[in-house]
């Protein structure tokens, strides 16, 4: 009876739910935001590569905790104050004080699908989100998609939103 009483739960909900002005049969999925690199015309921001240490960072707060760095000498501090919005110097500075190697990685913000993630309800996907945060940027959210030409898929979410549950007799 549980299983049943589930399947009338989930089937109002998948009629009742919003659709995302997306086709039927929809799913949700895990939708997120990731830097990847760039075009140089394309950048939004900028990272270095400090290979000594095998490591990036946003140059912009990497360049902000340097200048709270206590140990660092008065010159080296004073040259890098005097950079102001100049990519090019900032990678300069770097290499003179912290790494010759460093390279300047240009990035943008793209939109993903998060892998390994699909719901049959927009609020188990929120759900999740919420019970999941620390795998994900602040800036998820539920994506809902089409399961394009899948008609197995089709015909099962039509069976979950129309069949009469309550024509079932248990034993």
């Amino acid at each position: 009876m549980d299983d049943i009483q589930f399947l009338k739960d989930l089937q109002e909900e998948l009629i009742t739910q919003e659709n995302d002005c997306q086709a039927a049969p929809r799913f949700w999925t895990v939708g997120d935001y990731e830097w990847v690199e760039a075009r140089e015309e394309n950048a939004e921001r900028y990272s270095v590569y400090l290979p000594y240490i095998a490591e990036s960072y946003v140059l912009d707060d990497y360049l902000e905790e340097i200048k709270k760095d206590r140990e660092l000498s008065k010159e080296p501090l004073t040259e890098l104050k005097e950079i102001v919005d100049d990519y090019d110097d900032a990678i300069e500075w770097i290499r003179k004080y912290i790494d010759e190697e460093a390279e300047l990685i240009p990035e943008r913000k793209v939109h993903i699908i998060q892998p390994n993630t699909m719901f049959l309800t927009k609020a188990e996907a929120k759900s999740h989100i919420k019970l999941n945060k620390h795998h994900y940027t602040s800036k998820a959210h539920s994506y809902a998609m089409t399961a394009w030409r899948a008609p197995k898929v089709e015909r099962l979410l039509k069976i979950l939103e129309t069949f009469d549950w309550d024509s079932i007799k248990t034993k």
